[in-house]
């Protein structure tokens, strides 16, 4: 992306978005890291250094609690300290600790304050966590000039309506002190120099200039294929083996007549191509025993259950999408795809339901289908990807960032008061229960959890290993059972004390690794340290370490723990 970007001519990016995936319909969930703090901390500090590496000055965002696209220039997202600290903060502190040029701070109110002229975020930022880059505002987000400067804003945009004469005349009156435009101009300078803008000559490029390359390309397809998530496989359904089979259904608009495959708003992207889910397929089986595929739209409805009647099997391709400034309406798939998907699979129960979407989305007929693919919003690529899958070129290993619902009255803001609101006054009152924590508290069985993803192999998990006191190293054996070199993500888990007052589980550590078919693995998570073992204490407003007997647990998701045991903190 930093590249890119370089190549159009630009020194910051106006990236990562952060955000925790609070709100299941949030329409900016696309552009987030997922539901979980821990999650999103490591990509937040992974994708900084790697923005950054490139010359090119990152802009975390956005600070803080912009968690719904609702009323988000007026709502005000009302945050207990030790929930903020806890699953908020986490993601820009790891941003901070990976030295992040700039932040942005958000549309919306923190308990009542502006988050642009908040003294208490803003306050918590720069002194607590340790920021010393710029605060930049999201565009408009400026509503003052001296509460604004003297909270810690640096930077208004897109304009100078309240940073321009008039923090001039706020300087001359002594409303804002020439020590805090200093400050401000030193972390701007501070940032440019760290980047090694002015070691070279800058980019000369133009937001017209094409920047693709054959390598960003091949990256394209292979980051499309890793995000794709295998929801479920009945009876190895999955892959499909074109030399047994010679007439195969192609069903849905999203499969050609309209595909969605990005999302909208400063986060969506221009493709400059796209490969459709059929063109995909049709690449993939030129050459092959399939002779024949018939593709049908979504409506008439019957015309696509008698093309897909007429077939072998069916490969169903629904959608939705959604866009920065507004919330999905629902969890549900627009425009009666669902009643498509439910004609087809009475018409033909050899059926894979393939699914475009950025985030969550309920499934009524999700028992009668054999398979279903949750390919995300995975861009230009998108169907050589999906068909790469489909035909075991590669071997599904993406894990679900959010947990999908099976009522959108199960959530954790189902409530009016929690989102979108009353009266521009969002509660956060479901506190630390964000996400999967909210379904392990509330015994609640999610249609698929945190975490979760399947694989064409089969993996079995032995021999857990806690040892050492703080910092702990963990590590489980992880054996490749089936017949394909795949990919597993492993995910380790705290359970705190019951007196700490914490979720059941929390994400400590996931690591990635390709095993072999028939050959094994040792994962390690090396180092859990105090932070990992620690609340945020309201009294003396820090981390305390908790003592007592804590939970360690390895899976293969939130609710697929395969290997656990204890260790006691003292």
């Amino acid at each position: 992306m930093a590249v890119e970007q370089r190549g159009k001519g630009t020194n910051v990016m106006l990236g990562p978005m952060m955000n925790i995936a609070r709100v299941p319909q949030g329409g900016r969930n696309f552009e987030s890291f997922g539901e979980d703090p821990y999650l999103a901390a490591q990509m937040a500090e992974a994708s900084v250094r790697g923005i950054q590496g490139e010359k090119m000055i990152a802009c975390a965002k956005h600070f803080v609690n912009n968690n719904q696209e609702y009323h988000r220039t007026t709502v005000s997202a009302n945050v207990d300290e030790r929930t903020q600290w806890e699953i908020y903060y986490p993601a820009f502190q790891a941003a901070v600790d990976a030295d992040v040029g700039s932040i942005m701070c958000s549309y919306n109110k923190i308990n009542n304050t502006w988050a642009c002229e908040n003294p208490q975020t803003l306050g918590d930022l720069k002194e607590r966590m340790g920021f010393k880059g710029w605060v930049m505002s999201d565009w408009g987000a400026t509503h003052t000039t001296v509460q604004a400067a003297n909270a810690g804003l640096d930077q208004q945009m897109p304009d100078a309506s309240y940073f321009g004469q008039k923090l001039v005349d706020a300087v001359n009156a002594s409303q804002v002190k020439m020590d805090r435009i200093d400050d401000m101009a030193v972390r701007m300078l501070t940032a440019m120099y760290a980047a090694g803008l002015f070691d070279e000559t800058q980019p000369t490029g133009n937001l017209g200039v094409d920047v693709q390359s054959p390598q960003h390309v091949e990256l394209a397809r292979r980051l499309a294929v890793s995000g794709t998530v295998l929801l479920k496989n009945e009876r190895n359904f999955l892959p499909i083996d074109p030399t047994k089979h010679k007439t195969i259904a192609v069903i849905g608009d999203d499969a050609q007549n309209a595909p969605i495959a990005t999302g909208g708003g400063s986060g969506g992207v221009r493709l400059p191509y796209l490969v459709t889910p059929l063109q995909g397929i049709k690449a993939a089986l030129a050459n092959t025993s399939v002779t024949t595929i018939n593709y049908a739209g979504s409506n008439p409805v019957a015309n696509a259950a008698s093309v897909a009647k007429s077939a072998e099997l069916a490969i169903v391709f629904v959608s939705c999408t959604s866009s920065e400034g507004s919330d999905r309406p629902n969890l549900q798939l627009p425009n009666g795809q669902d009643a498509l998907i439910e004609a087809v699979i009475a018409a033909q129960p050899n059926t894979v339901v393939v699914l475009h979407h950025p985030g969550s989305v309920l499934m009524p007929w999700v028992n009668s289908t054999l398979a279903i693919l949750a390919a995300f919003l995975p861009g230009q690529e998108d169907g050589n990807a999906i068909a790469d899958i489909l035909f075991g070129k590669a071997v599904p290993g993406g894990k679900l960032p959010v947990t999908f619902t099976v009522s959108e009255t199960q959530t954790p803001v189902s409530t009016p008061a929690q989102y979108p609101g009353i009266n521009d006054e969002a509660a956060y009152s479901e506190g630390l229960l964000v996400g999967y924590r909210w379904y392990d508290a509330k015994h609640i069985e999610p249609l698929f959890p945190f975490g979760h993803g399947l694989s064409y192999s089969e993996f079995v998990y032995t021999n857990l290993k806690i040892s050492g006191k703080i910092p702990i190293s963990v590590s489980v054996t992880i054996a490749n059972v089936g017949h394909w070199s795949a990919s597993e993500v492993a995910q380790l888990y705290i359970g705190f004390p019951t007196s700490a007052g914490e979720p059941p589980q929390g994400l400590r550590g996931f690591k990635k690794v390709v095993i072999e078919a028939d050959k094994n693995a040792v994962v390690t998570f090396e180092d859990l340290k105090y932070r990992d073992f620690s609340i945020w204490d309201v009294t003396t407003h820090n981390w305390k370490l908790i003592n007592g007997n804590f939970t360690i647990s390895v899976g293969s998701s939130s609710r697929d723990i395969r290997q656990a045991g204890y260790v006691i903190i003292e």
